[in-house]
């Protein structure tokens, strides 16, 4: 018998509070730059990610490649994986400065932002949220995605926003306090599928990040190369008769101005027998309308995740070979 793996282990609690103390320097420093200033720290730092984070470059080159090796040189694809490190760290500043604060448990917006056009865009989405009585809202990890929320909230969408809890306790809290400052509610990613159905049902939105490998996901091409997609959006669209619409909030050379991206509702088919194929149709969807934006603003999108990771758990329903997206 071969021997047993350990228990992994976590961070020790020094740590924790070293990173959490990191975390508030970092904060209180942002806070002080000016907007464009804290844009050129943050393309300073994202050098540093590059060059130190090993096994992230790798991966994110190696994506890149995935993605458009044909059509870069190596030296395109360099640059990019390092514009994308500091997109990464962007989000996180951005945040700091954000558009919107907490007051008196309101959210307001910062004047100094132009997001008018934002807010119009998003009236679309809203739309169909009141016509459907709930959409499930997906965006990839491209431009400032926890922007999003705030958005919604300030156009009148109630949300449950899926997160991941971070490891390090300490941390956690603080960034949840900014999360919960949207006034939507936070649910975990583990076991969330229970309470986004009860959220749907009682005519609420849901919104998701569901551009991370899955490992019991469904088999569907991603720029070109088979990726495991979890098929929870396409789930809830077919078991609740609610639309999928792709999002995103993306950076423009205006530090103060972001371009909104609305999708098209992919609806679910109401005479479709066979759920199974109907689920895999929506997800083919959803990754055809995301591949669409991370195309239009590629420095942009986290590169560093291992997007096309392999498993050798089998997928939920089939084989990737019935699950290549139509032309």
């Amino acid at each position: 018998m071969g021997k047993k793996k350990g228990k992994k282990k976590g961070k020790s609690r020094a740590l924790q509070l070293i990173e959490c103390g990191a975390f508030y320097f970092a904060v209180t420093v942002a806070g002080l730059l000016p907007v464009r200033v804290l844009r050129a720290f943050c393309g300073f730092l994202g050098q540093i990610l590059y060059l130190a984070a090993s096994r992230r470059r790798k991966i994110a080159l190696e994506n890149i490649r995935t993605a458009f090796g044909d059509q870069m040189s190596e030296k395109e694809i360099k640059r990019l994986a390092r514009q994308s490190c500091k997109a990464f760290l962007l989000t996180a500043a951005e945040m700091i400065k954000s558009p919107f604060k907490v007051k008196d448990g309101k959210v307001v917006r910062n004047s100094r932002y132009k997001i008018d056009h934002l807010e119009h865009l998003f009236q679309k989405a809203k739309a169909i949220h009141d016509q459907a009585g709930g959409c499930i809202f997906v965006t990839p990890h491209l431009g400032n995605w926890e922007l999003l929320p705030h958005v919604s909230a300030q156009i009148g969408i109630p949300l449950a926003v899926v997160i991941r809890p971070l490891d390090n306790p300490y941390l956690e809290k603080a960034i949840l306090s900014s999360r919960i400052g949207s006034g939507h509610l936070m649910i975990p990613k583990a076991n969330a599928m229970f309470y986004l159905d009860r959220v749907l049902r009682k005519g609420k939105s849901v919104a998701m990040l569901p551009d991370q490998s899955h490992n019991k996901g469904l088999k569907v091409e991603f720029f070109g190369k088979i990726a495991t997609v979890t098929p929870i959006p396409a789930l809830l669209a077919v078991t609740r008769k609610r639309p999928v619409l792709v999002v995103a909030a993306c950076r423009t050379d205006d530090p103060y101005y972001f371009e909104g991206f609305v999708s098209d509702p992919i609806w679910p088919d109401p005479d479709q027998i066979d759920e199974t194929a109907e689920i895999m149709r929506i997800t083919r969807e959803i990754n055809a309308r995301m591949e669409e934006v991370i195309r239009r603003f590629p420095e942009q999108y986290l590169w560093m995740h291992d997007r096309w990771k392999t498993s050798r758990r089998k997928p939920v329903f089939a084989s990737h070979k019935t699950l290549t997206p139509s032309r």
